[in-house]
This record gives C-alpha cells, sequence and structure tokens, in this order.
C-alpha cells in the first residue's frame, strides 16, 4: 500500500511537469493538423455529397421539403457541414489518440526513469514487436471477458463491477508491459506481475473509472450541439491527461518495485560482507583463534 499510494502522488506531482502537459495537447495539435488536411483536400467534396445525399427522393427529401414552410429555409446549407464534422471526428480522434498512445507510454516511462531511476539497468526485456502482441492478446482476451459477462449485467450491482475490473485488468497489463519494457527482464517482469498483481489492479480500475469522465464530456457534446468545437477537444485534452497520468502511476510503481526486487536479489545472492566491528575473535585453543560473527 505504501508503494501504491507513493507512486499515486509522485504521479500527480510529475502532471505539472512541462512536459507532460505538452505531451497532453499533442493530440490536439495532431487533430488541427489532420483537420486542415481533411479540410484543405476533400472539405468541399464531402459537403458537396452530403447535401446530394439529403436532397435524394426519400424520406429525407420530404423531410427536407417540409422544413422551408416551417420557417428553416436551406436547412441543408448548415446541416450538411455539420454531419460531415460528427461523421469525421470520431476518425481522426481516434487517429490522434491511437498516435499519441504509442507515443507518450514510453515518453513518460523515460522521463520518471531519466529523473528517479537513472541508475537502474536497463535489460530491454520487451520489444516494440512484444508489446503489440501482448496488448492484442491481453485486449482479445479482455473483449471475450466482457462478452461472456455480459448476462451478468442484468444483477444491478454486478454491472458496476465487472467491466471496470475487466477494463483495469487490461489497462495494468498492457500499462505495466511498457512500464516495464525496457528495464525489466523477461522473469523480472513475470515476477513483478505476479506479486504485484492486485495493487496493480488496482490501479487499473481506478484509472479506468478516471477515464469514464471524458466520455461525460462527450455525450454533453452530442446533446448540446451548439458547444460541441468546444467540449469535444475539452474531453480529448481530458482522456490524454488521464493518460498521461496513468502512465506515469504504472511507471513509478512499477519501476520502484523492479529497484526493489532487484536489491533484494542483490541481497539474496551477495551476503554483506564482514567488518572488523562484526568480528569478535575469541581464543579457541593455544595454536588457534576462532572467528566468531556477531549477528
Amino acid at each position: 500500500m505504501a508503494l501504491l499510494l507513493d507512486s499515486f502522488w509522485r504521479a500527480i506531482a510529475y502532471c505539472m511537469r512541462p512536459r507532460v502537459v505538452v505531451l497532453s495537447v499533442l493530440p490536439l495539435l495532431l487533430m488541427a493538423l489532420m483537420a486542415l488536411v481533411f479540410g484543405y483536400f476533400y472539405w468541399e467534396m464531402a459537403v458537396t455529397q452530403v447535401h446530394v445525399w439529403l436532397l435524394a427522393p426519400g424520406w429525407w427529401g420530404t423531410l427536407w421539403s417540409w422544413l422551408p414552410g416551417l420557417g428553416l429555409a436551406d436547412a441543408t446549407a448548415w446541416v450538411a457541414p455539420l454531419l460531415v464534422v460528427v461523421a469525421i471526428t470520431p476518425l481522426v480522434v481516434l487517429v490522434a489518440l491511437l498516435l499519441v498512445a504509442v507515443l507518450m507510454t514510453p515518453a513518460l516511462v523515460a522521463l520518471v526513469a531519466e529523473r528517479r531511476f537513472a541508475t537502474l539497468e536497463r535489460k530491454k526485456g520487451g520489444s516494440f514487436a512484444a508489446s503489440v502482441l501482448w496488448t492484442l492478446g491481453s485486449t482479445l482476451l479482455a473483449v471475450l471477458a466482457l462478452l461472456l459477462s455480459m448476462p451478468l449485467w442484468l444483477v444491478p450491482p454486478l454491472v458496476l463491477l465487472l467491466p471496470p475490473l475487466i477494463w483495469g485488468w487490461l489497462t495494468y497489463r498492457v500499462m505495466a508491459f511498457d512500464a516495464l519494457a525496457e528495464h525489466a527482464s523477461p522473469s523480472e517482469r513475470k515476477t513483478l506481475l505476479q506479486r504485484h498483481r492486485m495493487g496493480l489492479l488496482l490501479i487499473g480500475v481506478c484509472s479506468g473509472y478516471l477515464g469514464a469522465a471524458p466520455a461525460l464530456v462527450w455525450a454533453s457534446g452530442v446533446v448540446f450541439v451548439a458547444g460541441f468545437f468546444i467540449l469535444i477537444p475539452l474531453a480529448i485534452w481530458i482522456y490524454t491527461f488521464v493518460f498521461a497520468f496513468s502512465s506515469l502511476w504504472f511507471a513509478h510503481f512499477c519501476l520502484a518495485a523492479l529497484e526493489r526486487l532487484r536489491a533484494e536479489e542483490a541481497a539474496a545472492d551477495h551476503p554483506a560482507a564482514m567488518t572488523s566491528s562484526d568480528t569478535l575473535v575469541l581464543p579457541a585453543s593455544s595454536s588457534s583463534l576462532l572467528a566468531v560473527t556477531t549477528p
């Protein structure tokens, strides 16, 4: 528990560092860049296509033909661009977040290692390919567990417990692997994941609940269309900040646990050398002395 709380407060403190703040803004910059590229090459074509689709024969066309009579003349002029934005935003957000997820975790682990664990040996026990395979395998297991547990969601208390536990398990599996990939050997990683399973799972569940906050803002953006262009970027920034905090929490916890593990192994493999103050010399016989080591 001491390690859990210590890593928690250190993660909060590290979130205030300029490098972390810049990384949390990175998705918004990527979104803006992708939006500019899309707007330059495809905006007019996409809006025109949606406009034609809205006026096509059928019930959609009938609906729009009624709107001028209700005082909403040329409603498609503002509905078509809005639909294009709503359609393209999830894709832009997904691509931005995937890029940041790939780049952010190694950068944050490197920050923690640089400032707090500079002397910790890097055994490079997890490559990028291994990380991808580990993530895919863990994700498939989590999705399977979600599907199998869905009937239990009908029981009111379980619907509040099972999904967070499953996503918490997935979070700790993926983030703990990435946090240890550079420094731990495969055997060390296996030992730490077994020894600290409950603590890592707790961090994962807490991170999962924190990650639900942006979804509330996202839902508000859908309901209050007027604030769409403000609330959605805000939700993305909050999500990225929570992701950064979670990565820092796992990094501090895992690297500190790895440091302790190596200290324990070193103490077991190389007992402390005897010093003169630790040894009493007593007469054993007329021709020899017996060295007795004190506890």
